[in-house]
């Protein structure tokens, strides 16, 4: 099959063996000077010539016509002799390679398809033979001899007559080969559905093209610290905007894949265009899987669109361009393979709704692409204009000076014959005289025929039918293998294949020394790891979140219900004293009963419990559940610190943050937690001595507690006492000195009534406040003896209540005897109380934790963990350092260099 899809080329050059032509017809040009300039010489030298003679100046003018005559005539014959010659002998070599059709029983055991393809070869083998090469020449023989008879009177018209049955020979043979190629494309068809068919049913083997097409994928995403460039051979076409360079790329991918606008930049960022052969015309961008049919015009509509969509996209605000590469491959039957590039048009000026910079964006981005030293530069001129006007040129003749790599497209010469355009001209632009710049070859195109709805066989047809009938280029026989897009794309694959083979051997070895330095700086500054890369990492970090979960769902229930117990008391402590036990405690002192202590405290116990407690008590939890997770990672941490890889901290922390973010305590447990604190809150009798033992103790710590607390606000407020000022060289500001000499004045007062109530009559603080006034000669505020009083009456209370609990320790077995009716005993039943429901909540809250918590919290981990393993900028955020990216950039090289070796060894097999 490869060795039919290369024979197009063999077949194009039968007919067009364009270099004996030339030098046949510099011969003739040579023999035509030599002879002028004897002719000359000998007049200049012989007095005679000077003398006006009529019958000498006729016979001198029959030997100009007789030099014209035989110009003509060498050209003639040249090509005719030169061109059957090669015709035979390339037919020759292309039959005698032509390989057994007996392999093609092992592909299709079907005989129907083997007969189509064999009776196909046969068909093309007997139009070859029927061409008589030697008849040619023979059916030129008239047309020399009418050239070669001179006649002064119809000379021209002969002449023109001559010329006109050289170009429709030409012609003829031409169409015999367009038949051919066109058998030849339906039989790649045939052979390319049956071939399908066969590697559906075995392992799919990606094709040469597709091979370099992902290289140049990857090399396109590498970014390493070395600076390893990207030389690999791509096709860059470049040109001035709306010079017609996208239709150029349309009419070789033979699909109007690109959208169009009507003098309007279009193209914002480069297209990698990949083309490559198969049996039906379709086209798919890198990351989709989508195939649309180019033979469709809805399908077409809508990759056009969608390709602008990604332009729009990869532009960022505020800019016209990007750097962003679109990526897609076009497959067909008889599409050239190769990569080309689509780059933005080159703009002399930045118009209304640009970017100021556009201009230089688009010029960066170009050189950049061309500098590339074996990129093929594919320069999109327009026929139409002046060549003079073109940016283009100069820009390409500043990259590649020589024109090692560069190839000219002329587009728009329809325009330019239309425009009675010189044809001299046209011909020094196609022969690479016309501009400064140099090239490797030269080729005239046409690629629409003005209306943007044409389809592309529509416009072959047109370019074909004009260079065929045109005035511009008939009169150039010789550059007709610089005509049409067809021998342009089969002219820039040549060159794109040729320079791959030149190349790719280098680029691997390029890799191979950037792989041995990164290797090398692995072992000197990471020995003791393994080369995990970021996503390694990143699983690896995950088992280690993931196990701290089943750690934690090994802690002891008495571990938990002592942090659970711990807490609640300090979540719900001032709550109790402020709201409930000195409410009720100063209530029993106003009125001097205890029923009113006992009412209080159910009254508020019962409310709180209702509305406050349970929501209160479930977010204790779950803060006791996070610390204790995280206070258990970082004891794992400290203990196996050696065997720990602190690379992977942060992003362990940052995933248990989140997770316990997003974790929340099921709703259905709160109801339940509500009716149990009820409950226990009701019961008040105390059935043991150990239990009266503990809220004994209980009051006992809580109440020393807050004398302790109220003790340091009050010496703050009235600052220190005289032994801290003898022995400590400490002094009282003006401020605490009347706040002591309150305070003293209150103390008077409670130590003459130490049952007296929490307030403070009108007329005890006028006395106050006139006695201090005697004493130091300051007046007193009601508010500083109201603030001073809250203090000292409270610290009075909790000295008394303190001596209570200390008595009542050992009272049990009265108050077990008294059946617990004894009131008396009021506050250590209340505190009692709030000791059994804080147990009772820690163990519900600890059995929610073990049975339900853990499991939803292990849930929520893996959820984060899936999502920050999708998340690149996130995994990129959180595993950072020169190690990471050490790894990264030596799989990649370790990639690109095996994806090198695998091309290079289909090449050398294709080859």
């Amino acid at each position: 099959m490869e060795i039919l899809a290369c024979r197009r080329p063999v077949l194009v050059s039968i007919l067009r063996n364009r270099k004996f032509v030339k030098r046949c017809h510099t011969y003739s040009h040579n023999q035509q000077r030599s002879m002028s300039h004897i002719m000359q010489r000998r007049m200049d030298r012989n007095p005679l010539f000077k003398i006006n003679n009529p019958q000498l100046s006729r016979h001198f003018a029959i030997m100009r016509v007789l030099s014209s005559v035989l110009k003509l005539r060498y050209l003639v014959i040249g090509s005719a002799v030169g061109g059957g010659v090669s015709v035979s002998k390339k037919y020759q070599e292309w039959k005698d390679s032509l390989p057994d059709l007996s392999w093609l029983e092992d592909i299709f055991p079907n005989n129907n398809i083997t007969n189509t393809i064999q009776t196909s070869l046969k068909s093309i083998l007997d139009t070859l033979q029927d061409i008589d090469f030697a008849k040619i020449v023979e059916d030129m023989s008239p047309i020399i001899t009418k050239a070669a008879t001179p006649n002064s009177k119809d000379y021209k018209q002969k002449l023109e007559i001559s010329q006109q049955e050289i170009i429709e020979i030409q012609l003829r043979y031409q169409k015999e080969l367009e038949k051919l190629e066109k058998e030849n494309k339906e039989l790649r068809k045939i052979l390319l559905l049956a071939k399908n068919h066969k590697m559906n049913m075995r392992k799919v083997k990606k094709s040469l093209i597709d091979m370099y097409s992902e290289l140049l994928d990857e090399l396109n995403d590498y970014d390493s610290n070395y600076q390893t460039q990207d030389h690999l051979p791509r096709v860059i076409v470049i040109g001035d905007q709306s010079s017609g360079k996208t239709s150029v790329l349309e009419m070789i991918a033979q699909a109007r894949i690109f959208p169009r606008g009507s003098g309007e930049m279009m193209t914002r960022a480069p297209v990698k265009v990949t083309l490559s052969e198969g049996p039906y015309h379709v086209a798919q961008f890198k990351d989709s899987a989508r195939e649309f049919d180019l033979t469709k015009e809805s399908e077409l509509a809508e990759l056009r669109k969608e390709v602008e969509a990604r332009m729009k996209n990869s532009v960022s605000h505020g800019n016209s361009v990007s750097n962003e590469v679109i990526s897609m491959t076009v497959r067909g039957p008889g599409l050239q393979r190769m990569v080309l590039v689509d780059l933005p048009g080159i703009i002399s000026s930045v118009t209304q709704g640009m970017a100021p910079d556009t201009r230089e964006c688009i010029r960066q981005m170009s050189t950049a692409y061309m500098s590339n030293p074996n990129a093929i530069i594919l320069c999109i001129q327009d026929g139409s204009v002046d060549a003079e006007r073109s940016n283009v040129t100069d820009l390409v003749s500043q990259i590649d000076p020589h024109g090692r790599r560069t190839i000219l497209v002329l587009t728009k010469v329809d325009l330019a014959e239309k425009n009675m355009a010189n044809a001299e001209r046209v011909n020094k632009i196609l022969s690479g005289s016309l501009f400064p710049m140099k090239a490797l070859g030269y080729f005239a195109v046409i690629t629409g025929k003005g209306n943007q709805n044409d389809s592309i066989d529509s416009i072959k047809e047109y370019e074909e039918n004009f260079f065929r009938n045109s005035k511009l280029f008939r009169e150039s026989i010789g550059i007709s293998s610089q005509l049409t897009t067809r021998n342009l794309s089969m002219a820039v694959s040549d060159c794109f294949w040729k320079m791959v083979r030149e190349t790719v051997e280098q680029q691997a070895d390029s890799f191979k020394a950037t792989r041995y330095n990164l290797e090398t700086e692995w072992k000197n500054n990471f020995p003791r790891y393994l080369e995990l890369d970021r996503d390694e990492l990143f699983e690896k970090a995950r088992g280690e979140v993931l196990n701290e979960v089943v750690n934690l769902s090994l802690v002891s229930a008495k571990d938990w219900e002592e942090q659970l117990s711990a807490e609640l008391w300090n979540g719900i402590s001032h709550y109790i004293i402020e709201n409930v036990y000195l409410p009720a405690g100063y209530s029993v002192n106003q009125t001097n009963s205890t029923a009113s202590f006992n009412t209080m405290v159910d009254i508020k116990l019962k409310q709180w419990a209702e509305e406050q407690l349970p929501r209160k008590s479930i977010n204790i939890g779950w803060m006791v559940l996070k610390d204790m997770f995280k206070t258990m990672f970082e004891e794992n941490q400290n203990q196996k610190l050696q065997a720990s890889d602190e690379i992977l901290e942060t992003l362990k922390m940052a995933v248990i943050d989140e997770a316990l973010k997003r974790h929340s305590w099921e709703d259905k447990a709160l109801e339940m937690l509500r009716v149990i604190q009820l409950n226990t809150l009701e019961d008040r009798c105390i059935k043991d001595k150990h239990n009266w033992d503990q809220a004994a103790q209980f009051l006992t710590s809580t109440l020393e507690n807050n004398l302790k607390v109220t003790d340091g606000l009050l010496k703050e407020m009235v600052g220190p006492s005289n032994y801290e000022k003898w022995f400590y060289w400490q002094s009282s500001t003006a401020e605490q000195t009347k706040r002591n000499n309150i305070k003293y004045e209150l103390e008077n007062l409670l130590h003459s009534n130490p049952n007296h109530s929490n307030l403070l009559s009108k007329d005890e603080q006028i006395t106050i406040s006139n006695n201090l006034k005697q004493k130091n000669g300051t007046p007193c505020e009601l508010d500083d003896i109201w603030q001073t009083w809250y203090l000292v009456y409270r610290r009075h209370y909790f000295k008394i209540a303190l001596e209570n609990a200390q008595n009542i320790k050992k009272h049990f077995y009265h108050y077990q005897e008294s059946n617990g009716l004894q009131n008396e005993y009021y506050d250590i039943e209340m505190f009692w109380r709030i000791t059994r429901m804080i147990k009772v909540t820690a163990n519900v809250l600890r059995q929610q934790i073990t049975n339900r918590e853990l499991r939803r919290l292990h849930k929520e981990l893996k959820e984060v963990l899936d999502e920050y393993s999708q998340n690149i900028e996130m995994k990129c955020k959180l595993l950072t350092g020169r190690r990471v990216t050490l790894v990264e950039e030596l799989n990649k090289v370790k990639q690109i260099q095996e994806k090198l070796e695998d091309f290079i060894q289909a090449l050398n097999k294709e080859k």
